[in-house]
C-alpha cells in the first residue's frame, strides 16, 4: 500500500513578499486550507497512511487519522528526509503543499507512480510542460519517457539526439512517487545539496531507473497570482465537469 506524505516546511517567503500573512499550508484553494485539499485528495486516491510535515508554529487541524508533525527544516531535501523518517515503511506518494491539480490529474499521476513503482521504477517524477517558475527543475527523457538528466536549463537546440524525446521541455511538479530504496537513499543527497533538486540529480548519477507521469498543468502556490490562478482554473474545471 502506498503511504502518503505532504510537505509543507518552508516559511511562504515569496508569498509573505506579496502580502499573504497566511502560512502557506493554510493559504485558501477552493474555500479550504491548502493542506486539508491535499490531504483529502491523498485519502480519495488510496493512501493507506498520511502524514504532514509542517513548518514549527503552523496549526493544522486535520483528521484524527492523519499524522502532523511539526518541524524547522532549512529546505525541502531537508522536509522530506525528515518525513521519510516518520512515514510507515512501503512505497511513498509525496507531494509538496504548495501543488495544485485538478482531481482527474491528482488520479492519473497517482495511478501512474502506483503502476510504475510495481514495474519496478525507482523512483516517479510528475512532470508537466507548464513552465512558471523562477527556478524549475527541467527533466530530459528518453523515448520510453525515463529521466535522463535533471537540469536547471532546457535541453537547447531542440533535438532528441542520443535517444531522448524531440518534444517540449517538462519541468518538474512538485509530486513524487518513491520506492523503498529511493527512501533510503535520500539521506544520501544532502551530502551533495540541500535542496530536492540534489535528491533528483542523485537519482540519476545512480542510473536508477525513474520514471515520469506528465500532466498538461500544474501550478505552485509561489506567489499571490498563483493563487489567484489556482481559483480561477479549479472553478473552469468545476464547471465543465457539471455541464
Amino acid at each position: 500500500m502506498m503511504q502518503g506524505l505532504i510537505l509543507a516546511g518552508g516559511e511562504g517567503s515569496r508569498l509573505v513578499a506579496d502580502g499573504v500573512d497566511t502560512p502557506k499550508a493554510l493559504v485558501e484553494v477552493a474555500g479550504r486550507p491548502q493542506i486539508l485539499n491535499l490531504i483529502q485528495t491523498l485519502e480519495e486516491l488510496g493512501c493507506e497512511s498520511v502524514t504532514c510535515m509542517v513548518r514549527e508554529g503552523v496549526r493544522v487541524d486535520a483528521p484524527a487519522s492523519v499524522v502532523v508533525r511539526s518541524c524547522r527544516t532549512p529546505s525541502s531535501l531537508h522536509t522530506l528526509i525528515a518525513g521519510l523518517a516518520v512515514v510507515p515503511p512501503g512505497p511513498v506518494f509525496c507531494t509538496m503543499v504548495d501543488t495544485v491539480m485538478p482531481p482527474e490529474d491528482w488520479r492519473r499521476v497517482y495511478a501512474g507512480v502506483t503502476d510504475q513503482l510495481r514495474g519496478g521504477s525507482f523512483a516517479v517524477l510528475a512532470v508537466t510542460p507548464f513552465v512558471d517558475d523562477e527556478r524549475p527543475v527541467y527533466v530530459r527523457r528518453d523515448a520510453h519517457g525515463r529521466a535522463t538528466d535533471i537540469a536547471d536549463t532546457p535541453r537547447g537546440g531542440g533535438g532528441g539526439g542520443g535517444g531522448e524525446q524531440a518534444e517540449t521541455a517538462v519541468v518538474t511538479g512538485g509530486v513524487y512517487g518513491l520506492s523503498q530504496g529511493a527512501r533510503r537513499l535520500a539521506t544520501v543527497a544532502l551530502s551533495t545539496g540541500s535542496r530536492m533538486r540534489a535528491f533528483l540529480k542523485l537519482l540519476i548519477d545512480v542510473r536508477a531507473p525513474v520514471a515520469t507521469v506528465e500532466v498538461p498543468k500544474i501550478i505552485d502556490l509561489d506567489h499571490r497570482r498563483d493563487l489567484e490562478a489556482a481559483e480561477t482554473w479549479l472553478g473552469t474545471k468545476a464547471s465543465e465537469e457539471a455541464r
